[in-house]
């Protein structure tokens, strides 16, 4: 009957944020593990505008794992999604060995069916990989029953999702052994210990994919003598500074860092033999612009940071942004979609004095922005209790 048939499918959903480190990762000591050459720092963003969503189910009647992006079947054969599969059966199996719970958790010789999927374009250039990876832990860990640390293994997926377990300010560990169990991801402060940081995302009209960051990466530990100088000499540094301006709430602190971090990450990438270029012209500009409005104000207002890609992660105040999203719409006037333009958390219309107009927006760039998102800090990987959410049928398919 329907009720045999319901039991024999376990199915769990959960969601996942995106996160934007302030204190860069770039390089691994170790390309299996994915062990990164430094420490890093991260904001997670909010999943009310980013996030991935993802319902794995199990069942006797499956034949083989499958999964599902965006509606795609994809191949389960990658090596990064079989070590997080192979991973957490393992650690389920660990757990079981010792326990006589009378609940008989999942068999954990069923097959798992996966859907997964972005409430954001995948082609906008922000990383997915570290929402998707923490999100399929996150599902994964919940329908075998294993609790724990978890962003070890969401780290085996891609490095930076081990930072997306986990809310608001979160540092991921360099760590020191060889097998990687201390590299881990731990939060400094909660989303809540800011309430005022504000995230804008500017989401440049990017002419075709730049190098892969995997590659990338890669490349850069090979060829560039300035990473290996700021792994092992700057970043321990800033990371204690970066540590002290968020527990502070200290903006000016926080946002020069921010910016200095970034440029040198993108220095380290010209510093690559042959050179990697992930800015273009419209980061260029937007950089410039945050330079003459911080300068127009004589303080620190605004905060950029770019990850691998021409797409600025812009940090304020939220009495900031009303302001700076009015420059922006001066600066790169929207092509056609001006009610489109501005998107997520609601911003308030701002009249711009005269001044402020002639020192900061000097040559408008038309329709070199596609569009801003705003939104703010958030809180880690959240699970669904709404049946209606999930992705994936009773007959466990999407």
């Amino acid at each position: 009957g329907a009720m045999a048939e319901e039991r024999s499918l376990a199915i769990v959903t959960c969601t996942a944020p995106v996160n934007i480190a302030v204190i860069k990762y770039w390089g691994k000591r170790d390309n299996d593990l994915i062990l990164p050459i430094n420490s890093s720092l991260s904001v997670t963003l909010h999943q009310d505008q980013l996030k991935t969503i993802t319902t794995a189910a199990a069942s006797r009647n499956f034949t083989k794992d499958r999964l599902w992006l965006n509606g795609e079947e994809v191949d389960m054969g990658q090596p990064r999604l079989q070590a997080c599969l192979q991973e957490v059966r393992r650690l389920a199996r660990k757990r079981r060995g010792g326990s006589s719970e009378d609940v008989a958790p999942l068999n954990l010789s069923y097959k798992v069916h996966i859907a997964t999927q972005n409430n954001f374009p995948t082609a906008a250039g922000l990383a997915s990989s570290a929402a998707g990876y923490a999100c399929l832990v996150s599902v994964l860990a919940r329908l075998y029953g294993v609790e724990g640390e978890l962003s070890e293994v969401a780290r085996r997926g891609s490095g930076s999702a081990c930072r997306s377990m986990l809310g608001g300010f979160v540092e991921w560990c360099r760590g020191e052994r060889p097998d990687g169990k201390d590299s881990l991801a731990q939060q400094v402060a909660p989303e809540t210990h800011w309430p005022e940081l504000r995230v804008l995302i500017l989401v440049v009209s990017a002419e075709k994919k730049q190098v892969a960051s995997t590659a990338g990466m890669q490349t850069s530990v090979d060829t560039s003598p300035l990473l290996k100088h700021r792994a092992e000499v700057v970043v321990p540094e800033r990371l204690k500074l970066m540590m002290r301006h968020i527990r502070e709430r200290d903006f000016e602190g926080f946002g020069q860092l921010t910016m200095k971090d970034s440029n040198q990450f993108h220095a380290t990438c010209l510093d690559t033999f042959p050179p990697i270029f992930y800015l273009n012209d419209i980061s260029r500009h937007i950089i410039a612009l945050a330079h003459r409005f911080n300068a127009h104000h004589g303080s620190t207002k605004v905060a950029y940071t770019f990850d691998a890609g021409p797409n600025a992660v812009i940090f304020m105040l939220a009495d900031t942004v009303a302001e700076f999203v009015e420059v922006v719409r001066r600066s790169f006037p929207p092509a056609t979609n001006g009610d489109q333009f501005v998107r997520g958390l609601p911003v308030d219309s701002a009249v711009l004095p005269k001044e402020l107009l002639a020192a900061v927006v000097t040559e408008p760039v038309p329709g070199a922005v596609r569009y801003i998102l705003h939104t703010k800090p958030g809180p880690g990987p959240q699970f669904v209790d709404d049946p209606s959410q999930h992705l994936l049928g009773a007959d466990g398919l999407p």
